[in-house]
């Protein structure tokens, strides 16, 4: 995809690469992915870097990094309100998949589509972070400093981490996150400017649903978990920005 030197094989070289990486998470003090985890966010990094080179790698990294420590939000208060994040938020296996199954899909396509259709992957990969992070920080940033929030498929008043809830504070800052990985995404150069828009949009209609998933169906359905229902929305977000794209692009 990405030009390189006749030596380098970014999947060798993705392999030590994140190895070594994920070695600094092991010994880090506060445990940022558990052991099976770590090996999981080995497998996902080495895909990204063999397909999409450095450029997808940062994004997942930025993804990563800015989620870990929005969960870490005042941690103390989450836990005695019993709505913190499993684990002190420690990532497992299900958590790194639930976040990238559908960009790794992506990433992964590029292999074997025709190169006409890389931008739309990677439109498509870039969105589903955007529609990850947005989640992830509407959510922790609504636990943490939300004054009011509401079921969203009623708009009565319910207490902070009711699934389905939401808050302005969490949702503003859900829009902040979704556009600035989507601006990393075109600072790196996966997608072009209006590529950045179509992420902004699509994550918030992406997480707006998974609310009402979550206000309606998550509970009620033992087989739809949390993981699973990441998945839906970070497949919704890659679809409805790769939609527009078609859409408004041919």
């Amino acid at each position: 995809m990405f030009s390189t030197l006749n030596w380098y094989n970014p999947w060798l070289f993705g392999m030590g690469f994140v190895a070594l990486l994920l070695s600094l998470v092991w010994f880090s003090p506060k445990k940022l992915l558990t052991p099976a985890g770590i090996f999981h966010a080995w497998l996902l990094g080495t895909i990204v870097w063999g397909t999409l080179g450095w450029q997808g790698f940062v994004v997942v990294v930025f993804y990563f990094i800015v989620g870990s420590a929005l969960t870490r939000v005042k941690m103390a208060q989450k836990e005695a309100l019993g709505i913190a994040e499993e684990r002190s938020g420690a990532r497992g296996p299900g958590n790194v998949w639930g976040s990238a199954l559908i960009a790794t899909i992506c990433a992964l396509a590029t292999l074997g589509v025709n190169p006409s259709l890389h931008g739309l992957l990677f439109l498509g990969y870039v969105a589903s972070f955007s529609t990850k992070l947005s989640d992830t920080t509407a959510t922790e940033i609504g636990k943490a400093y939300g004054k009011r929030t509401y079921l969203i498929t009623t708009l009565q008043p319910v207490p902070r981490g009711t699934e389905g809830a939401v808050s302005l504070e969490g949702t503003l800052a859900g829009i902040l996150a979704s556009a600035a990985i989507a601006l990393l995404g075109w600072i790196v150069g996966l997608i072009s400017p209006i590529g950045v828009l179509w992420c902004i949009l699509a994550a918030f209609v992406a997480t707006t649903i998974e609310s009402a998933i979550g206000a309606t169906l998550e509970s009620k359905l033992d087989w739809l978990t949390h993981d699973l229902v990441n998945i839906i929305n970070t497949l919704i977000g890659a679809v409805v920005a790769m939609g527009l794209m078609q859409f408004f692009q041919g």
